[in-house]
């Protein structure tokens, strides 16, 4: 009789392609790395394991430490690279802890972290901030790459339902009026190259989880990367946030966070969707009802319509706030990629239409 390993199939090694960007990308991001291989051919956890791992991140910030960075030495703002980069840290004990620390006190050094300031100086002293980001990363030894969807200074400004547009994404998350587009200005920032490689090259691509507006669409404004992802074989998953978001997505249902995205990409730019299921503590409830936050309604159908499959589960942690469990939703999607498969399309995943 043959051996076990010879009956069954093996555990497919995947290439993945996370994008999106703040806490939610991290999140992900945290749960991934303990399925990388190593050098000793192994990943920490059982289950599918990832080849090679890579972070599309959002850099249209201009609020807080990652603001000042911009606005006074001409870098993208760091802040979500950062996060990025101590989420996927082999060890995110000490040197993890210092890229986080922010200065509380010092003219000109309260508010900044120290992560922000070092991507900085060697973005200053490379003259390129991805490759800042790539020198970075070596020191945290990340799992992964992480490259900025755009190395040029960019400005979001938004069309407000009232018809006013509204300039820089700290005013457009002050706002009280309801965002109907977004743009990029200016609008031809190029992707890099490295971008278009792992999307060309990725078995599962990611969207998701974060901020609807500011973490997700952002990526998706840079000429190139929505047709990548239309003409990539991979099998596309958007992860769905578990609560709707003040000043950008109160009232959405999940299949309106869908016609968002698949309205600024101009295209349709993943196969599923991953949605909680709804279920939370009553304290964690009520905390966010206070900002007028609730659990995103799961409208199966409509999601379905769009020609998206959903796929509802059970993903919040236990922090007592309203996050998503790294781990699970990591083996989630790695397993969904391992099941399903990856797709052979032999053209453009289609133009679709989505009513404003």
């Amino acid at each position: 009789m043959a051996p076990l390993s010879e009956v069954l199939p093996p555990t497919p090694s995947l290439n993945v392609v996370a994008i999106g960007g703040g806490t939610g990308l991290s999140s992900l991001l945290r749960g991934l790395k303990h399925h990388v291989v190593l050098h000793d051919g192994k990943a920490e956890l059982p289950g599918p394991t990832v080849d090679n791992l890579t972070a599309v991140v959002t850099v249209t910030d201009d609020g807080g430490s990652s603001g000042r960075l911009r606005n006074e030495m001409g870098v993208p703002p760091p802040g979500d690279i950062r996060n990025c980069m101590t989420a996927l840290s082999e060890d995110e004990a000490l040197l993890s802890t210092l890229f986080q620390y922010r200065f509380s006190c010092g003219q000109g050094l309260e508010g900044h972290s120290f992560g922000n300031l070092f991507l900085s100086a060697l973005a200053d002293i490379t003259g390129d901030f991805s490759e800042a980001v790539k020198l970075s990363s070596a020191i945290l030894k990340t799992r992964g790459d992480i490259y900025p969807s755009t190395n040029a200074l960019v400005q979001l400004d938004a069309e407000m339902d009232d018809g006013s547009r509204v300039q820089g994404e700290t005013n457009i998350t002050a706002s009280k009026r309801r965002i109907v587009r977004l743009f990029l200005v200016p609008p031809d920032a190029p992707p890099l190259p490295q971008t278009l490689k792992a999307i060309a090259e990725a078995d599962l691509i990611t969207v998701g989880p974060g901020s609807l507006f500011t973490s997700l669409v952002t990526n998706l404004l840079i000429p190139g990367i929505p047709e990548a992802l239309v003409n990539s074989r991979a099998l596309r998953v958007y992860i769905c946030n578990l609560m709707t978001q003040a000043n950008e997505s109160l009232g959405l249902s999940a299949s309106e966070h869908i016609q968002a995205l698949f309205k600024h990409s101009g295209q349709k730019i993943f196969d599923y969707a991953l949605i909680h299921d709804g279920r939370l503590p009553a304290g964690v409830r009520a905390k966010y009802a206070a900002y007028g936050a609730t659990p995103i309604e799961v409208d199966e159908e409509r999601i379905r319509d769009l020609g998206v499959e959903p796929i509802v589960g059970h993903y919040l942690d236990d922090s007592g706030l309203a996050r998503h469990d790294s781990s699970r939703l990591a083996e989630e999607v790695l397993q969904l990629a391992a099941r399903v498969g990856t797709p052979r399309r032999t053209s453009a995943g289609g133009t679709i239409w989505v009513d404003a």
